[in-house]
């Protein structure tokens, strides 16, 4: 396996561990996948085949989900480490102009 600073996704993985507070490493493997090991999970992210809608497939406890961007990746990974995570989403609408 091979250091994954050496790819820039990889640090990304390895630094996000860090903010979370999560004890973990990353490793990129000899096809170019980064396996991700926190506590007793294992993660795998890869990138999609080409024939895909998704640029990141994320593997968790043999369950694959496709992720379309690396911000998609990034909460997927946290969602599968900690559990306690709660996403905030936020929309935007058009509305009317509230009166003042």
């Amino acid at each position: 396996m091979t250091e994954p600073s050496k790819a820039p996704v990889g640090e990304l993985l390895a630094q996000s561990l860090l903010a979370w507070g999560i004890a973990g490493s990353v490793e990129r493997t000899s096809d170019g996948a980064f396996r991700i090991h926190a506590g007793a999970r294992e993660i795998s992210v890869e990138r999609a085949t080409g024939d895909l809608p998704f640029r990141w497939m994320v593997a968790v406890g043999g369950r694959s989900r496709g992720a379309v961007s690396i911000l998609a990746l990034l909460r997927q990974l946290r969602a599968a480490l900690d559990p306690g995570y709660a996403a905030k989403r936020v929309r935007v609408t058009v509305a009317p102009p509230v009166p003042s």
